[in-house]
């Protein structure tokens, strides 16, 4: 059976870092990509950064040259770094893995970004 489970959210002040983790079981973690989104209150969930099978990565508009997505096949965990945060990060982040058309969803972390 396919697990994410999230981890490392919590309140931070704007400027500030979080670091996600996103463990995985229940699958060959190495061969999938994986994604993690966030959905603010109020909004539609959005994808905010990619990561391939082969480390390629891909970042929403809103979080280039701040988040980084990254992978530990070893650890079968994917980690998103987020630096500079704002206010507007403020959002329940989710681990994503596409297996076969099928879509596979931790239960989400809470990010805030408040003073």
């Amino acid at each position: 059976q396919v697990q994410l489970v999230e981890s490392g959210g919590g309140l931070v002040q704007p400027g500030g870092s979080l670091r996600l983790s996103c463990a995985a079981s229940g699958i060959t973690f190495s061969i999938y990509g994986i994604n993690w989104y966030r959905q603010a209150s109020g909004k539609q969930r959005e994808l905010v950064a990619t990561i391939t099978n082969v480390h390629t990565t891909n970042y929403a508009d809103s979080v280039k040259g701040r988040f980084t997505i990254s992978r530990d096949n070893a650890k079968n965990t994917a980690y998103l770094q987020m630096n500079s945060l704002k206010p507007e990060d403020t959002a329940v982040y989710y681990c994503n893995v596409p297996i076969w058309g099928r879509n596979y969803w931790g239960q989400g972390t809470q990010v805030t970004v408040s003073s």
